[in-house]
């Protein structure tokens, strides 16, 4: 039981423990700009498989190409948008 004690006592003291100096704000600042990044970054990757499924000039391997990366890009700012909801509505309830 002794082993236990000294545990909990270097557990517990605070000098050990590193602290953060962020608080809810800063981090729902860095959560949108990064969820905002990638909801950009999906919407650059639809632009540009609409694009190229333009200009795919009827070849079947560029059009299931193009198809899949809107479908990708799509689920993808679905999760980010997912996401951002999730964090903002667990940060609003902190």
């Amino acid at each position: 039981m002794d082993f236990l004690d000294t545990i909990a006592q270097i557990i517990t003291t605070k000098d050990i423990l590193p602290s953060v100096s962020a608080d809810s704000a800063r981090l729902r600042l860095i959560l949108n700009l990064v969820f905002g990044i990638a909801g950009a970054i999906a919407m650059l990757v639809i632009t540009v498989a609409g694009f190229r499924y333009v200009i795919s000039h009827g070849d079947s391997s560029l059009i299931a190409r193009s198809k899949n990366a809107i479908i990708y890009a799509l689920v993808g700012l679905a999760v980010c948008i997912t996401a951002l909801g999730i964090v903002n509505f667990v940060m609003g309830k902190v």
